[in-house]
């Protein structure tokens, strides 16, 4: 038998804690000295005092832990409710880690007001590209809303095209809408709630592809390529669209991951609006290199721009 501070030791606990066990018949010593008081336990009582410690780490009371196993939880079922509750921890922590890149997004934002240098921003044309695309939507032009919609639209968009024999023939390409007026009211500029008081935007995750690729893999788009601005099913799970290049784009180089374009971004508008020039829509997104590691990432942020 063991004393009960070294079955404290053993399970982890504290003898204090044993002692409430003690107290409201949750773990009941294996013998109690009628003399002195002491309290004594056997190693057999482990196993019931892991899973009293299991039960309470997913949320229930004492009061429950102890209904649960006066019905003699079995092993795979306590499994189970461990595996649910770690799940529940790790959809938390991932949470929270989102949140923290949220707020050192916007400290970098503060941090770097007024340091782009103007050599930093090019205006140029942008050339007409062929995508092939998914798209979704998302609650708002946030990256915080954006990155969980894109991200999943450009894995499912790889793994179709894979699937169809087509091989990209140029980077990826993102590009946003506000949702159709038909659905929220007429559209508006970036940030406005002109879409009927929505925030929403269309999300289109694209990859550059060629005519010649689409037809080998026996795309059906009525002519092959897609109508101008306008997303047209293929029959290989992807849309395809023309899309038109921007007249006038004022394009600057983001290092890093999308959870920090904020800085970014707004060192751009800055930019943007020192210059003489507005904002004439959603910037795009061309994705120059995308390796494993989102730190070496390389991405153009194209705002399309007009005189002021």
């Amino acid at each position: 038998m063991f004393t009960i501070g070294d079955f404290a030791q053993y399970g982890r606990v504290s003898a204090r804690m044993l002692r409430h066990y003690d107290a409201i018949g949750l773990l009941r010593p294996a013998r109690t000295d009628p003399d002195s008081g002491y309290r004594f336990y056997e190693a057999a009582q482990l196993a019931r005092l892991n899973r009293i410690i299991a039960l309470k780490d997913l949320g229930f009371s004492l009061q429950q832990v102890g209904a649960i196993l006066d019905e003699q939880v079995s092993v795979p079922e306590l499994r189970g409710m461990l595996r649910l509750r770690q799940a529940e921890l790790e959809a938390a922590l991932t949470a929270a880690g989102a949140r923290l890149a949220q707020v050192e997004a916007r400290l970098r934002t503060i941090e770097s007001e007024g340091r782009m240098s103007a050599d930093d921003v090019v205006v140029k044309r942008t050339e007409t590209v062929l995508l092939a695309e998914l798209s979704g939507s998302a609650d708002s032009y946030g990256p915080e809303d954006i990155g969980p919609v894109i991200q999943p639209l450009y894995d499912e968009l790889c793994r179709r095209l894979a699937a169809a024999g087509v091989t990209a023939a140029g980077p990826g390409l993102a590009y946003y809408e506000d949702v159709p007026e038909e659905s929220a009211g007429s559209a508006g500029s970036p940030g406005s709630t002109s879409n009927g008081g929505s925030d929403t935007v269309v999300v289109h995750a694209g990859m550059v592809v060629t005519p010649e690729a689409l037809a080998k893999a026996g795309a059906k788009t009525d002519g092959g390529s897609g109508r101008s601005g306008t997303p047209t099913p293929t029959g290989l799970g992807f849309d395809v669209v023309t899309l038109p290049g921007l007249d006038c784009a004022a394009t600057v180089v983001h290092h890093g991951p999308m959870s920090r374009i904020l800085p970014t971004a707004q060192n751009l508008a800055h930019w943007i609006d020192a210059n003489g020039y507005r904002s004439a829509g959603y910037a795009r997104e061309l994705y120059l290199e995308c390796p494993p590691d989102q730190e070496k990432w390389i991405t153009e942020i194209q705002e399309p721009v007009v005189r002021a």
